[in-house]
């Protein structure tokens, strides 16, 4: 049965009773998520391995339970802190478990066909020729 007056004031009231314990709910809850960056704020760093890194890479491959990668590697940092490396040589990968690097895993591996990519441009026609077809880039 539908009334023609329904009574408004009494659903405005409720709706604003619902507002006010949401504004002093928010309010008397700290905001933990302020102090953390937000997902996309985080510095991302990708560069070629140095000796230097030989203790960061070991340490690494500790955490990951492998071997550090062959060198020359390509590394990615987070915030300066390393997270991710990855063998120019073979492909192996190693990475921190304790934090999300598929993303990171998947820039490396981009860069790295970028890398490969500009010293296959660089050769000459025949040796680069020669390179694809051991590759088995043609058949």
């Amino acid at each position: 049965m539908m009334y023609p007056h329904f009574p408004v004031a009494p659903a405005l009231a409720k709706r604003d009773s619902f507002r006010r314990a949401a504004v002093a709910c928010t309010r008397a809850q700290p905001r933990a998520q302020a102090a953390r960056p937000v997902a996309g704020e985080e510095s991302v760093t990708l560069r070629f391995g140095t000796p230097a890194d030989d203790g960061l890479l070991a340490r690494l491959a500790g955490v990951d339970s492998s071997k550090p990668p062959a060198k020359p590697v390509l590394l990615a940092e987070v915030d300066g802190q390393l997270r991710a490396a990855l063998a120019l040589s073979d492909g192996t990968v190693v990475a921190d478990p304790f934090h999300p690097t598929v993303d990171l895993i998947d820039l490396l591996r981009a860069r790295a066909r970028q890398v490969d990519g500009d010293s296959r441009m660089r050769r000459s026609g025949r040796s680069r020729s020669w390179s694809l077809l051991r590759a088995g880039a043609w058949g």
